[in-house]
């Protein structure tokens, strides 16, 4: 009796193997540019791709693969110190509902048109990845933040918008918006191998 369970193509997988290559690349490589004290997350691109390509799954192992290597680089140094648990919860998470976002999104407008379910996932991916670590802070950093606020001179919520996560965002927001055509003559190759 044949399964009926459906088991990863050996395409998808040499394909989920590559982008989660470069996911630990990119955020390694990311780490040395920085917008504030935060580095840019260039990964997000590599998740896009993957969520696209190889489905919701791929996506959410992609930014578990971001959330574990930001933790693992020294990038939420700043935050471990502060909450061991609140930070590796925070990053995870919001790695993981940043591809999981990303392939539900692209599977949603896939049908009616490629190049707009490309361009909405990646515009969700850095909103969700950005919004997950605005709660993050919320949750778990709340105390902390508001005394960085206090000694900008500013509001929490004005420190977060503005200093924790303001050009980073709109960085990330920007290049996913711009490199989206690459992913999608990407995924037009690969449909039509």
């Amino acid at each position: 009796m044949q399964s009926k369970r459906k088991f990863m193509s050996t395409e998808t997988l040499a394909l989920s193997a590559i982008m989660t290559a470069l996911v630990v690349i990119l955020q390694l490589l990311g780490s040395f540019i920085r917008f504030g004290p935060f580095s840019i997350s260039l990964v997000l691109v590599p998740i896009v791709i993957g969520a696209a390509t190889c489905g919701i799954w791929i996506g959410g192992w992609l930014g578990l693969v971001f959330g574990a290597t930001v933790l693992l680089s020294g990038d939420a140094a700043l935050f471990l110190a502060i909450n061991v648990p609140g930070t590796i919860l925070t990053v995870l998470v919001k790695g993981i509902a940043c591809g999981l976002a990303a392939g539900a999104v692209y599977r949603l407008f896939e049908k009616r048109n490629r190049y707009l379910a490309v361009a909405m996932a990646a515009v969700v991916c850095p909103i969700v990845n950005t919004g997950v670590f605005l709660i993050g802070c919320g949750l778990f950093f709340l105390d902390t933040v508001a005394l960085w606020a206090t000694g900008e001179g500013q509001s929490v919520i004005v420190y977060m918008l503005l200093g924790l996560v303001g050009g980073n965002f709109l960085f990330e927001l920007g290049s996913n918006i711009l490199l989206s055509p690459m992913i999608v003559r990407l995924l037009n190759i690969r449909k039509k191998n």
